[in-house]
Order: structure tokens, then sequence, then C-alpha cells
């Protein structure tokens, strides 16, 4: 992984076998971004995309192994219990022109994959919210 500051927006070229979320922290951690947002695309050779179910509370993952191309990476950053949070959604198609996407859980580059993050100042934490079973954004 390589990348460049302007200002508060940081350009991230991340390599084959790298994945994404991991790179991603590391940069935050790095540069001291607790607030910001991340969009994206590139290619990849394995991605875990998560659907949240709400009236189970359970999360179904699929596994996407072979060549996708990322037609649309999406999140922000904010913090949880004084860590970096990630919170991404992709999209990716494969050789058939089929998408599939969710929440992000991995994904690891097959070619590269290109991401802008835009640092926001401040800080919004995040809480485990027991009515939905989620970590939402807290504003206290």
């Amino acid at each position: 992984m390589e990348y460049r500051a302007f200002g508060k927006t940081y350009v991230v070229r991340i390599d084959p076998g790298e994945e994404i979320l991991s790179q991603v922290k590391q940069v935050c951690e790095s540069e001291k971004i607790l607030l910001g947002t991340i969009s994206g695309l590139g290619a990849v050779n394995k991605a875990v995309v998560v659907l949240f179910e709400t009236a189970t509370r359970d999360y179904h993952s699929t596994v996407l192994t072979g060549d996708f191309e990322i037609t649309s990476l999406g999140g922000n950053i904010t913090t949880m219990e004084e860590e970096v949070y990630l919170h991404v959604h992709a999209n990716f198609t494969g050789a058939d022109n089929c998408t599939f996407g969710g929440h992000l859980n991995e994904a690891v580059v097959s070619t590269s994959c290109e991401l802008i993050i835009q640092a926001i100042e401040g800080q919004v934490r995040r809480a485990f919210d027991p009515t939905i079973g989620l970590n939402v954004l807290d504003f206290t």
C-alpha cells in the first residue's frame, strides 16, 4: 500500500494480496483520522459481504472468490472504544455482470484498489444499541 496526503484528503493505492479494510485502518491509525469518509474502486479475488437480518439479528455472510470488479465502495470512519471503527459497504460484479453487495467484512485485492479517504475534523463515537442490535452513531 502507498498513499499521499493532500490536506485532509488521502489518495490510497492498495496492492495485490493486501486486505482493504486492514490497510484503511492502518492509514487511519498512522494519520490519526478519527472521522471521515471512504470511497473507492478496484478489483478483488476474495470478498466477504454481509447482510444483517433485522428480525433475527443474525448476520448472513456471502464469500466471493474469483475475479470481481469493485463497482462501488463507500463508508465512514468513526471510533468505538477509542479504536478506529470502519463501516464500509461495497458492490462487486463478476464476469457474468451479476452484482453482489452488502456490508464489507473482508476484501483481498487482486490487481489494485484505489481509495479516497476524506478526513473530517472531530470525532464521532459508536455505541451498541440493544434495541436494534447494531453499533450506531452516538452523539452524546
